[in-house]
């Protein structure tokens, strides 16, 4: 049995449509309700309607990308109660619709962030980056956030400034765009004045403060979970360390572990998410794998070319840092031990996460990151390699 090669896909607004995706070869879909309001319960009508278009086209909702989180859990502040039950029901419809993994994510205020959009590779595409001295720029410069210089070393301080003065008013408002906009799968996008506001409603909350919270909501959810029988995977954070002073908590190998054995359960699952662990050089994937497989629900497949400082680029999916022969060979050897442990969840399902914007797509407007021709080559690259590696490991279950 192979795992299971599946795509994310926005709805009816996407930019890749459900018959294309059916070319690329994957089986299941990864998607979920971005109409629904944050804490807001998922209706059973509208899964229902969104997991036929899916089946009418020839896949399985085998994901849901995700059931965002409400601020106020993360601060535990006003109706945070009130969300998490919400978020229960959410989960309780799904099961009833028969859908069994959610992916969802702990970060403060912003999702996934990046500073560049279309940065140039060397073979004509484009892809994303992440330049530590644009984001401090961006941070003390423009956004003038209270505080900021203490939270950089001085060198990234004169570079930022340096970066900065070069700005034109285009460039300024792009990289604006790019930082507060939201990026696909992010849920909010906020003005100067509302992301101000957001900052500011975290002022004395820790990590060990996040970690507790998030503690708290998987011992509250967890258990409904499992009742349900459904896997929950949470997604580390990206970049995995601290942005506009906000904590994070999911961005190392033992930020993962606190995690999982907080709530002791096989429901209280993770995202395996290679560029976001990744982009942290002391984060060994492969090790991870080994470590930490048995709570894997669900795995997002990319490379990160890591820069100096905190900087990176996304690379093509066999090429960067990321080492994902070595994670692939990792995640089938646990697959292997799943069945001799007589557990029934071998069929693990993996996205090409991300790609680069090529040939045709070039000319096209799509999603940052998630254009057709990049990730359907890092899904034929990584089918390749699954494909070679269980020929070697002869461990095809």
């Amino acid at each position: 049995m192979n795992f299971e090669q599946t795509w994310r896909w926005f709805g009816p607004y996407d930019t890749t449509s459900l018959a294309e995706i059916y070319q690329t070869g994957a089986t299941g879909i990864v998607s979920a309700l971005h109409e629904i309001p944050i804490g807001t319960v998922w209706p059973v009508d509208k899964i229902n309607e969104h997991k036929k278009r899916i089946e009418d086209a020839g896949f399985r909702w085998s994901v849901v990308e995700s059931v965002p989180i409400h601020e106020d859990v993360k601060r535990q502040l006003g109706d945070f109660q009130t969300w998490i039950e919400n978020y229960k029901q959410s989960i309780r419809n799904l099961s009833e619709c028969g859908i069994d993994t959610i992916c969802y994510n702990f970060m403060p205020v912003l999702d996934w962030t990046r500073t560049s959009l279309e940065h140039p590779m060397g073979d004509g595409s484009t892809g994303l980056r992440f330049d530590e001295i644009a984001l401090a720029a961006f941070d003390v410069f423009i956004l003038k956030r209270k505080d900021a210089e203490g939270e950089y070393e001085d060198q990234i301080l004169k570079e930022a400034e340096k970066y900065v003065e070069k700005l034109s008013n285009q460039e300024n408002n792009k990289l604006t765009e790019t930082i507060l906009a939201g990026l696909p799968g992010s849920e909010e996008g906020y003005s100067y004045e509302e992301f101000r506001e957001m900052l500011s409603t975290y002022d004395g909350i820790t990590a060990k403060d996040l970690q507790s919270n998030l503690i708290y909501f998987l011992k509250e959810i967890i258990p409904v979970a499992e009742e349900e029988g459904v896997r929950m995977a949470i997604h580390p954070d990206d970049p995995p360390f601290p942005l506009f002073g906000l904590p994070r908590v999911v961005s190392t190998e033992e930020d993962a572990k606190a995690i999982i054995e907080a709530v002791d359960s096989p429901y209280n699952g993770l995202t395996f998410c290679t560029g976001s662990y990744g982009a942290r050089a002391d984060n060994d994937l492969p090790t991870m794998v080994e470590s930490l497989g048995y709570r894997v629900n669900f795995v997002h497949l990319r490379s990160v070319k890591r820069e100096s400082g905190r900087s990176f680029h996304e690379a093509n999916h066999l090429e960067g840092d990321g080492n994902l022969v070595e994670v692939m060979k990792a995640l089938i050897r646990e697959q292997y031990r799943r069945k001799e442990e007589g557990r029934t969840d071998l069929n693990i399902p993996f996205r090409p996460d991300h790609g680069h914007q090529m040939l045709d797509d070039l000319k096209k407007e799509t999603f940052p990151g998630y254009s057709c021709i990049g990730r359907m080559r890092g899904l034929a690259e990584l089918r390749g390699v699954e494909v070679g590696l269980r020929s070697e490991l002869n461990s095809e279950i």
